[in-house]
């Protein structure tokens, strides 16, 4: 009797344990199904219409509608950008300036690098300043009776030697073809080939907190790689029509002939920054020579040595130029390169990258290629960040 009761009571415990043993696997199995990728989701079965037809819906993963329109987002940046280099190339969107019919004093702005490139984006639109329009626009002054006067807005930390210059004798074409005036209303900075551009003008007033002077000349700064190389044996083979050929190379170093020779061309260049401040602000030659050491000078040191008129805003140069000679009347008109073309609307300040992420040695080669290019200039180089 007791082991038949024994064997009653474990009978029942078995089979307990098989029921626990299958009600967990369910639930494995169940979590399992729950845990697999649901690829597609089971159409949804709508109601039959009136004619019996039953219609079925079958919704998509949101990956792949993600995936799908950032597809589509792409191609129509492509496009866009295809046809935005397209219209730059071909010159679609070029707009001419418009000038009044009444008489009007004219207002250019110099802003950025002078330099003869002119900056555009993808989209064809200009940015900072535009050499050639600049230029064809104080033509356009020139032969336009209703303008009376001309205002540079100067905030640059100067330029090439080449653009600085022609830029001056287009003012001074200017000056004397027409007799009307020429003022230079500086910003937060008028340096070097900025102040080279000014110092013809009929007056110069200078923001209070404008940084000016820089009166020089640079070559930029030549790197010598020549024994990092020899560090890693790497040799190198320049093949020249003569010793003084291939100066400045970045796997050479500079002889001390070499040395004069640059030196010689940054001279010739001051020479001509010094003579024309001289002339355009009135000072003895080696006054300028003195103090135009290529130091910066705050407006107020400026105004002390003669080198600015006036400490004021474009508001006061405005007023001072209506004035002066007389011109109340005359409407103060701005007098910008502008594009009109629908790619360059819409995506106006849109930036592209240009370079992704780099290594050591090509941020090396990236720097060398950015200053070797030797070119003589009127720039502030503590100003041209």
């Amino acid at each position: 009797m007791d082991e038949e009761k024994n064997m009653e009571i474990t009978g029942e415990s078995a089979s307990e344990n098989g029921i626990e043993q299958e009600e967990t696997y369910e639930k494995q199995e169940q979590s399992s199904e729950m845990r697999k990728p649901n690829k597609m989701k089971e159409p949804m079965m709508g109601s039959p219409d009136a004619n019996g037809i039953r219609y079925y819906a079958v919704q998509q993963k949101k990956g792949h509608k993600l995936r799908n329109s950032l597809i589509v987002f792409g191609v129509i940046i492509a496009i866009v950008v295809v046809l935005g280099v397209s219209c730059k190339s071909l010159g679609f969107g070029k707009t001419a300036v418009s000038y009044p019919d009444s008489p009007f004093i004219a207002k250019i702005f110099v802003e950025g690098t002078i330099q003869g490139s002119g900056n555009t984006d993808y989209f064809g639109n200009p940015t900072g300043y535009q050499h050639q329009w600049t230029l064809g626009t104080i033509d356009d002054l020139i032969n336009d009776e209703n303008n009376k006067g001309l205002i540079l807005y100067v905030d640059s930390p100067g330029g090439g030697v080449y653009e600085s210059d022609e830029l001056y004798f287009k003012i001074k074409e200017y000056q004397e073809k027409t007799g009307r005036p020429v003022y230079s209303a500086m910003g937060s900075m008028a340096a070097s080939g900025g102040y080279y551009i000014s110092a013809p003008c009929d007056k110069i007033i200078a923001n209070r907190n404008c940084w000016t002077g820089s009166i020089g000349v640079t070559i930029g700064t030549l790197y010598d790689f020549s024994e990092l190389l020899q560090r890693y044996g790497v040799k190198t083979n320049t093949m020249t029509s003569g010793p003084n050929k291939a100066m400045g190379s970045s796997v050479n170093p500079l002889t001390e002939e070499q040395k004069q020779i640059f030196q010689s061309l940054i001279d010739d260049a001051y020479d001509q920054f010094a003579g024309i401040v001289a002339e355009g602000r009135h000072m003895d030659i080696n006054t300028v020579r003195k103090i135009g050491d290529g130091r910066i000078y705050t407006a107020k040191q400026a105004l002390q040595l003669g080198l600015i008129d006036k400490i004021g805003t474009l508001d006061d140069a405005i007023a001072d130029m209506k004035k002066t000679y007389k011109l109340d009347d005359c409407e103060v008109v701005d007098l910008t390169d502008t594009n009109t073309s629908v790619l360059g609307s819409l995506f106006e300040g849109m930036t592209i990258p240009t370079h992704l992420g780099s290594s050591d040695v090509a941020a090396i080669m990236d720097l060398v290629e950015e200053n070797n290019n030797l070119p003589v200039s009127y720039m502030c180089e503590a100003l041209n960040k």
